[in-house]
């Protein structure tokens, strides 16, 4: 999704320019600055980057000692914003005329995964830490909102979803933070998000969880979870309280896509769609609330960016398809 292999910044600019719905591209092999851990961590006290080892470093007594002077200037948007030095791919998406488009969007780690991810110099995931936590959401609380705001002034249907591939670490035993902790700090945090309120997941959490949160946008890897998670009532739910769905249904990897065509694509969405349909959720509604994209990011593929490239193509004509057969429009088509 936001994360692309590309090491030619204006090569993936083109391509995600290229659809309806255009993002700025992370592109961690450009640089580790663009990777989305560290991009989220610019400005958190206690942290520090460390380039040659591509590690993010973070200290509680640093933490601690930062803490009076990252309040001084927690109302200060600088503070929040991702930096030309974090990711110029960002900058030069900025630079672009992208008042046309229907809608764009942008992405950042949720709290929850970054929490995960870091760990302190004990090696202990900094979401353990109670004050940390804390100041943690709301940090990136801010960092969204930031870039929400920047974003809605290039087009006023701007939004930014939060990736958060670490969520469903906390079903399982191996966590020390639990679903319990996790829905009350996610209701709280998306709460106080600008614009459209999403979330973006490959991977398989425990789909309540989130179709129950104050979720507007749900992006999820529908190739391979699509069946499951039809099956929900809380999907009904969601879809009849004005939810998107973003279904990611292009795979990326090379043995995947190899074998699908796009109308074999249709025929998987549209099965997902039939069961929602039996399961009382209104087609017209569902094609209304519907967003098509790649099933997952990939950076592992041997050819590097072609199978993702190719990958962007059929889904751009599994879209057009779709909106000929339904008689649907974008909002910027006459």
């Amino acid at each position: 999704m936001g994360i692309m292999p590309h090491q030619d910044i204006e090569r993936a600019l083109e391509v995600a320019l290229s659809l309806d719905i255009p993002f700025w591209p992370q592109l961690p092999k450009v640089s580790y600055f663009e990777d989305m851990y560290v991009q989220a961590s610019e400005n958190f006290p206690g942290v520090k980057i460390d380039m040659v080892n591509r590690r993010i470093i973070f200290d509680l007594s640093h933490f601690y000692e930062e803490l009076p002077s990252y309040f001084e200037k927690a109302d200060d948007p600088q503070t929040f914003r991702l930096t030309k030095e974090f990711s110029l791919v960002y900058h030069r998406f900025l630079e672009k005329d992208l008042s046309h488009y229907s809608a764009i969007r942008g992405q950042m780690i949720s709290p929850i995964s970054l929490g995960l991810k870091v760990v302190d110099q004990d090696q202990k995931p900094i979401i353990y830490h109670d004050e940390v936590r804390e100041v943690l959401f709301d940090f990136v609380q801010k960092k969204v909102n930031q870039q929400y705001q920047e974003l809605r002034e290039k087009n006023p249907n701007a939004f930014v979803w939060v990736d958060d591939p670490g969520l469903e670490l906390i079903f399982t035993g191996f966590s020390g933070y639990n679903e319990v902790q996790a829905k009350g700090d996610l209701d709280r945090f998306l709460g106080g998000l600008e614009g459209s309120k999403g979330i973006h997941l490959c991977a398989k959490p425990d789909w309540d969880f989130l179709l129950k949160s104050k979720l507007d946008i749900l992006s999820f890897d529908s190739f391979n979870c699509g069946a499951v998670i039809i099956n929900y009532a809380s999907l009904r739910e969601f879809f009849n309280r004005g939810g998107i769905i973003s279904w990611g249904i292009v795979p990326t990897y090379t043995e995947l896509l190899d074998q699908e065509t796009i109308d074999s694509l249709i025929e998987r969405l549209e099965s997902f769609w039939e069961g929602l349909s039996q399961k009382g959720v209104d087609r017209e509604r569902l094609l209304r609330q519907s967003l098509l994209a790649p099933a997952t990011c990939n950076l592992m593929n041997p050819d590097r960016e072609r199978t993702v490239e190719k990958a962007f193509e059929m889904l751009k004509e599994l879209s057009k398809k779709i909106r000929e057969k339904y008689g649907l429009t974008m909002n910027n088509e006459r």
